[in-house]
């Protein structure tokens, strides 16, 4: 060992260098670019750059390595521990702890900067923590007579001095209230910088944590995610149904709205708002959060929920040519926008990618990452209207397809949104067609013992959206329903669940014996053309997709949104509603869309990832694409007229094909539907 110099290695990095005795861990770290954190400058009062000394001989490293070989605990660290929180055995405080001698200095995961947290929502995959928020405490020059300064220009003198920050910019409302926090802090304060730009606050004395909020705005569902924006750990999560139903179920029905009544667009654009406002503060009351400690919002949304958050008149997309009226990123201050959270708050929206391609398709590729992977790769958001992306990291497509809302239950005889009591699995005995199911709000089987106690308070009052999807394709795979989608009236002369209804037939899928018709539940010929159209929409997207892109199979699926979450794949394939792909290659990708607003929110270099990302994806209009037409025809059969699906078959026993039967239209079969946002 030299008398004056000493070997240091830092892991995990491997990095190393050699540093003269006396110098503090802190200073070496930064120095070699180790990923170290630390809030208060070396002042040993946020505890966040602690390590650990590793005691040994390392001979990858040529190293001896001791505790010995460094200064002992010091007065800082000893009032760390007693004020703030004890050190754990064998920690320091790298800002106090000097060099002595060769060391090799583990970095736990909690004192780096870029940490590393599993998102189980998104494939336990890991986010980089690095927020656009950053926390500064510095000690503030004190006014002075004969230094005639302003408070605001020490205030950043202080920030360029000890952490590097030029140029920064400053709101009024904070110019407004910096002279008491600097008083009341004793000229040594936390200043909160966003994006290493702006001071958007500052507190009197050290302030270790602020929060964030990440959150998806559905046309039916607005969910939102409070985060630690130092930990990246979600803290509380909160829901509400979007208020602007009131104006209408989906989403063309608002724009209709507007169209009609000129002021809707405002109304509506107050009603989301409020609502955000009300959810937030239950969030942060929940968990004894002060609001103001609420330093960001990141949101995803359709196009249509996008321009009406944004106070942006929605007409424009409400027909061709579907027009944005921007598809860039959009960041502001929260205080434009009335949401009451800090009074430097920032908002950042992801970008839409088309006029019907929104930021929430956005936030399933931010999560999803097509573009970093060699299979081609299908991403389906499933809602009234079916936002498509396709590709890998060649090539990215996206599209839109006017799917209906058949899939959340609407349109349909029996339907109902997922709620207690809702069907939502259901299997069909291919000999006796006897059918077996489950009900939200209940573990059992409706064929095992105790079922019937099970759902005495909540009832069997319809079927939600997965419930549909099954026991359609469950009607196909039992052989109650043909190819082509018709409910073969032959076997109602041997089976009483199948019954005359008008013209057609029904599947009676469960009765109360009640004798009463609205405790009747069955499966009608219109429900299964209402499927039938929602799911060729969607198809006939995808193929389009395909076509332009010139493959014939893909790789890789994954289905995004709650509906994507709930729904059995298998079903899904056999309805033809996704193409054929091996089974175990698709899968849910949860609330993919709110996962992506979570990684923008704690990681500020995705944001130039998917507004790079964005532009970069070549968009379709299936409305204006002759092709799609044809697609959509061959579409309407089980699985598909033309496409033999292999791969679900070698999985799945096909049904043997029924003889065509003269059917009386449906009304809505026989032409292509109308988009619906």
């Amino acid at each position: 060992m030299s008398h004056e110099t000493a070997k240091v290695v830092f892991m995990p990095s491997g990095r190393r260098g050699q540093f003269s005795l006396g110098t503090p861990l802190l200073q070496i770290a930064q120095s070699l670019g180790v990923d170290i954190d630390s809030v208060c400058g070396g002042r040993g009062i946020c505890g966040r750059c602690q390590v650990e000394c590793a005691e040994g001989n390392f001979q990858k490293h040529q190293i001896v390595s001791s505790k010995s070989h460094l200064n002992e605990l010091t007065a800082a660290e000893k009032k760390y521990s007693e004020k703030r929180k004890v050190l754990a055995e064998n920690r320091r405080l790298s800002c106090h702890t000097l060099l002595q001698g060769d060391v090799v200095i583990d970095v736990p995961p909690e004192s780096q900067v870029h940490k590393q947290i599993v998102r189980k929502e998104a494939d336990l995959r890991d986010i980089t923590l690095d927020s656009t928020i950053s926390l500064h405490y510095i000690d503030v020059e004190e006014a002075d007579m004969h230094n005639p300064k302003g408070d605001m220009q020490r205030l950043c003198e202080a920030l360029k001095l000890e952490w590097e920050l030029s140029d920064l910019e400053f709101d009024l409302n904070l110019l407004q209230k910096l002279q008491p926090i600097l008083r009341e802090g004793d000229w040594k304060v936390t200043a909160a910088v966003y994006d290493g730009k702006r001071i958007v606050d500052v507190w009197p004395g050290f302030k270790e944590k602020v929060y964030g909020l990440a959150i998806d705005i559905g046309s039916t569902t607005v969910a939102a995610h409070l985060c630690d924006l130092h930990t990246g750990e979600v803290l509380n999560s909160g829901s509400l149904m979007n208020p602007q139903i009131r104006f209408g179920e989906d989403l063309m029905s608002r724009v209709s709205y507007v169209m009609m009544h000129p002021e809707g667009a405002g109304e509506m654009t107050e009603a989301i708002r409020s609502g955000l406002n009300k959810l937030i503060e239950q969030i942060v009351a929940e968990i004894d959060i002060p609001l103001d400690d609420v330093m960001e919002l990141v949101m995803v949304g359709n196009p249509i929920m996008h321009h009406i958050l944004l106070g942006i008149n929605p007409v424009e997309l409400g027909g061709a040519p579907f027009a944005l009226a921007t598809d860039s990123a959009v960041r502001t201050r929260a205080s434009d926008m009335g949401i009451t959270i800090n009074s430097g708050g920032m908002i950042y929206v992801l970008p839409c990618i088309a006029g019907h391609v929104g930021a929430d398709a956005a936030g399933v590729v931010l999560s999803e990452e097509p573009q970093l992977q060699n299979e081609i790769t299908l991403l389906v958001d499933v809602g009234t209207n079916a936002e498509i992306v396709l590709g890998n990291k060649d090539w990215l497509m996206a599209c839109s397809s006017p799917t209906g809302p058949a899939f959340e239950g609407a349109q349909i005889s029996s339907g109902q949104r997922a709620a207690p009591g809702a069907i939502e699995r259901v299997r069909i005995d291919p000999l006796t067609k006897e059918p077996r199911f489950q009900v939200i709000g209940s573990e059992l089987w409706s064929n095992e013992a105790g079922f019937e106690e099970s759902i005495k308070k909540i009832g069997v009052n319809g079927i939600c959206g997965s419930g549909i999807i099954e026991v359609i394709a469950e009607m196909y795979l039992a052989g109650i329903i043909s190819k082509e989608g018709v409910i073969d009236g032959d076997l109602a002369t041997i089976n009483p669940r199948i019954i005359p209804n008008d013209r057609t037939f029904s599947y009676v899928l469960y009765d109360d014996g009640s004798g009463r018709p609205d405790r009747v539940i069955s499966v009608t010929q219109n429900d299964v053309r209402q499927i039938q159209l929602g799911k060729a929409a969607l198809y006939a997207g995808v193929r389009l997709l395909m076509d332009k892109m010139g493959v014939t199979q893909i790789d890789r699926i994954r289905l995004a949104g709650a509906f994507g979450s709930h729904i059995d794949v298998k079903h899904a394939m056999v309805l033809g509603l996704i193409p054929d792909c091996p089974l175990d290659n698709v899968a849910s990708a949860g609330n993919a869309a709110g996962t992506g607003a979570r990684i923008a929110l704690l990681n500020k270099a995705s944001r130039n990832t998917i507004e790079t990302v964005v532009r970069n994806i070549e968009k379709i209009e299936t409305a204006v694409e002759p092709k799609f037409q044809d697609y959509f025809v061959g579409a309407m059969a089980f699985p598909h007229d033309t496409d033999p699906f292999p791969n679900l078959f070698a999985v799945v026993t096909k049904p043997p094909e029924k003889e065509k039967r003269a059917e009386e239209p449906v009304e809505g079969s026989r032409r292509r539907r109308r988009r619906r946002g």
